[in-house]
């Protein structure tokens, strides 16, 4: 386990003494005499503790703390410092050190306040390590896709993403609109603080607003204690309204009223209270037509579009199926323990002349399905029937042919390709069938 302590001061002798003391510990020590030479050893390291004296040759401690802060937030630092600068010492922890200790009796108090230090250390470290992973998960790098559509759509985020200006993210339901927001969330200066999400039309306009503001206990019936709202939750981060075109029109101005002032009293409260969140919404609908209908408060959509992304469909950005496709192959085939590694360019192309009126979320549940019932190769045998009744329906609705292809194919998945089965249950001979499969290019 990660146990470095790290001493810095230019009294050799101290600085040795304080070492042997804290190694006989169980700590695996470092010392440096100048600050330059411990920023070094801190950046090379695995130190949690920074001991170092508030008086230096180079750096003073008191800007030494912030350095170190800035190399590894985690670690926590203990100054040293004489009687006469213990103001020193007061300012060092304003800056962000854990404590100081005062010449002469260190020796007493050391080991306890490293132990405190050393604690509060490893639990930062673990969150430090939770909230890299996150950001490295939601990284624009994670959005998959070369297709010109997609990557404006991401260069925009990216822009976006450094400010703290409100966004709109519009675009068919399934185009991965939570996706883009936690991106532009864990990409943003606010990146260490919390990413809320709701959908507002998972709940009644009460039960809404009380998620997200919070109330008071008796506010209503159920309201036994009182509780802390979302946007409580994510003072200091970003908070998502998916689906903000299904907000009643009451709640909308409370929302506004949050845009505006970044204030909002809880159910059942007279106490008005203060936040600061970044606000991303998304929706499907058209919210210049919710307007028209009043049905959308204008004075809230001009505060929401201040920065507006319109994500394209999948059949905007039919180029990135095959990438789309392998991504989801690969992550199926590792969680449900069955190593498909290829796909046959007939699935391909029937998933490129499908709609996907479901976008990226129904191709993602298709390959799901098609990994569980697939054996060595994704063929179009794999694919549900509706997926071919859906095109056949849409687009070749009086067309014979087209009706007995498809009919062919449900039989030929039904018997896993026994040719001679499938010609048997179709009441046909074997030849016939043979001609079809080669007349129509049934894979």
């Amino acid at each position: 386990m990660q146990n470095g302590v790290l001493i810095i001061d230019d009294e050799t002798k101290l600085a040795g003494l304080l070492g042997r003391i804290i190694g006989l510990e169980g700590f695996q020590v470092f010392e440096a005499n100048k600050a330059k030479d411990g920023l070094k050893v801190l950046s090379q390291e695995d130190i949690l503790v920074v001991i170092t004296d508030i008086k230096l040759p180079d750096i003073k401690g008191i800007e030494l703390v912030t350095r170190i802060k800035e190399i590894k937030p985690y670690v926590e630092v203990i100054c040293v410092t004489a009687y006469g600068t213990i103001p020193d010492g007061v300012q060092a922890m304003k800056n962000g050190a854990f404590d100081y200790l005062t010449k002469g009796d260190d020796n007493e108090k050391l080991l306890p306040l490293l132990y405190k230090a050393y604690d509060k250390a490893v639990l930062q470290l673990k969150l430090y390590q939770l909230e890299n992973k996150a950001i490295k998960r939601y990284s624009f790098k994670s959005i998959l896709g070369k297709s010109k559509p997609i990557r404006q759509a991401i260069e925009l985020a990216e822009k976006v993403s450094l400010t703290n200006t409100t966004v709109l993210l519009l675009g068919e339901t399934g185009t991965g609109k939570e996706l883009f927001a936690q991106a532009i969330h864990y990409n943003s200066p606010r990146n260490h603080k919390n990413f809320v999400a709701v959908n507002c039309s998972a709940f009644s306009k009460e039960l809404l607003e009380s998620e997200l503001f919070g109330h008071k206990a008796g506010a209503f019936t159920s309201a036994v204690k009182e509780k802390k709202g979302l946007f409580e939750e994510a003072n200091g981060g970003t908070i998502f309204l998916d689906e903000i075109g299904e907000m009643n029109l009451e709640l909308q101005a409370k929302l506004l009223r949050v845009l505006e002032s970044g204030e909002f009293i809880k159910v059942g409260d007279t106490r008005v209270q203060t936040v600061n969140v970044r606000i991303i919404a998304a929706t499907n609908r058209d919210l210049n037509k919710e307007i028209e209908k009043e049905r959308f408060r204008a004075d809230l959509f001009y505060r929401l579009s201040v920065f507006s992304i319109t994500l394209p469909s999948l059949s905007q950005r039919k180029d990135d199926i095959p990438i789309l496709v392998n991504h989801y192959l690969k992550e199926f085939s590792t969680k449900l323990n069955n190593p498909i590694k290829e796909t046959d360019p007939a699935f391909l192309k029937a998933l490129e002349d499908h709609e996907w009126k479901g976008n990226i979320r129904e191709l993602r549940n298709l390959i799901e399905r098609a990994v569980i019932v697939g054996r060595d190769k994704l063929t179009t045998h794999v694919l549900p029937f509706d997926f071919f009744t859906h095109a056949a329906t849409s687009n070749t609705i009086f067309d014979m042919a087209a009706m007995e292809k498809e009919h062919i194919a449900k039989v030929m998945r039904y018997t896993h390709g026994n040719k001679t089965e499938t010609a048997r249950l179709l009441n046909i001979g074997l030849t016939t069938l043979y001609r079809k499969i080669e007349e129509y290019q049934i894979a």
